[in-house]
């Protein structure tokens, strides 16, 4: 890939075939406010580190795409004005502009598979937007799975989404669903969103080997691996579900639209919460990265 710059230590990790784990670099720049974003960005790679792995933070700096971001450019993207939110489309006008970028999902998937990278861990996917009959507001993330070969470790789909049509669009473009240690697909915020997976493996270990036989025989596609929130901080579906509705509603009310609804939805659930959902977000980000080390190990010595 041009324009792809693979940091020393990430690129002797994967020529070493030592295991490396991708991070997406939006919840730094859009998702978390200041300074908890920078936090969050130094306890994810410390979670995956102290599992054996490397992480690999995933960022556009200056018209390059960087993997393996160092502390100063996640600080320029936590605190920088003006920094895109990068999914597929957006790469060639912000390289070309040498402009700063963050990844979304589907935008770290890309990168991560051009660097041989199998792994990556966020903290929840887009999809399909409620309304989407209409709308068709349908998030690139989905399309990417049927793209890049890499295993996503997230606490499934986002809770604003419709999680049953996400799931629908999953399932035609062939993408596992992997639940980690429970069959039951969690919602973000909520250990359960009311769906059982038909897949899911108690360990590491087990999610590993689904993935690399998954690798065997479809090697273009990628994995989901839903990993529910720590229970100490998760929020009930029903009370979550109460804060969705009243945020859509205000949305519709003032007026907004399109990439602009996700972004309230989430401020507006924080304020409405007291805090508590950037607590739960904290903590699902770190045991996802957690996580996808340790797959990332099991898979390496298999």
């Amino acid at each position: 890939m041009k324009h792809l710059i693979i940091r020393p230590e990430v690129a002797d990790a994967l020529a070493a075939r030592q295991p490396v784990v991708a991070l997406e670099s939006t919840v730094i720049s859009h998702g978390l406010p200041h300074p908890l974003n920078l936090e969050v960005a130094a306890a994810t790679e410390r979670a995956v580190r102290e599992t054996g792995a490397i992480p690999a933070t995933i960022g556009l700096i200056d018209g390059h795409i960087i993997a393996g971001l160092d502390s100063a450019e996640i600080e320029r993207l936590a605190v920088a004005g003006g920094v895109t939110k990068v999914s597929r489309r957006h790469f060639g006008p912000v390289i070309a502009s040498k402009g700063l970028g963050a990844t979304t999902v589907a935008a770290t998937m890309m990168v991560a598979s051009a660097c041989g990278i199998r792994f990556f861990a966020t903290g929840g996917i887009g999809g399909v937007h409620r309304g989407a009959q209409s709308t068709f507001d349908i998030s690139a993330d989905l399309i990417e799975f049927s793209q890049s070969p890499v295993a996503v470790v997230c606490a499934g789909p986002k809770a604003v989404l419709d999680i049953g049509l996400t799931l629908e669009v999953l399932e035609t473009a062939g993408v596992p669903v992997l639940g980690f240690g429970s069959e039951r697909l969690p919602a973000f915020y909520s250990t359960e969103s009311g769906f059982v997976l038909e897949f899911w493996g108690a360990g590491a270990s087990q999610v590993a080997r689904m993935a690399r036989v998954h690798w065997d025989v479809c090697p273009q596609a990628g994995i989901l691996v839903a990993n529910p929130p720590p229970s100490e901080v998760a929020m009930p579906r029903e009370e979550i579900e109460r804060f969705i509705e009243e945020a859509l509603v205000e949305a519709a009310r003032t007026g907004v639209r399109g990439k602009a609804v996700t972004p309230f939805l989430l401020s507006h659930l924080a304020t409405a919460t007291g805090g508590r959902t950037l607590v739960v977000n904290k903590a699902l980000l770190v045991n996802n990265a957690s996580v996808a080390g340790r797959i990332a190990v099991a898979y390496g010595i298999m």
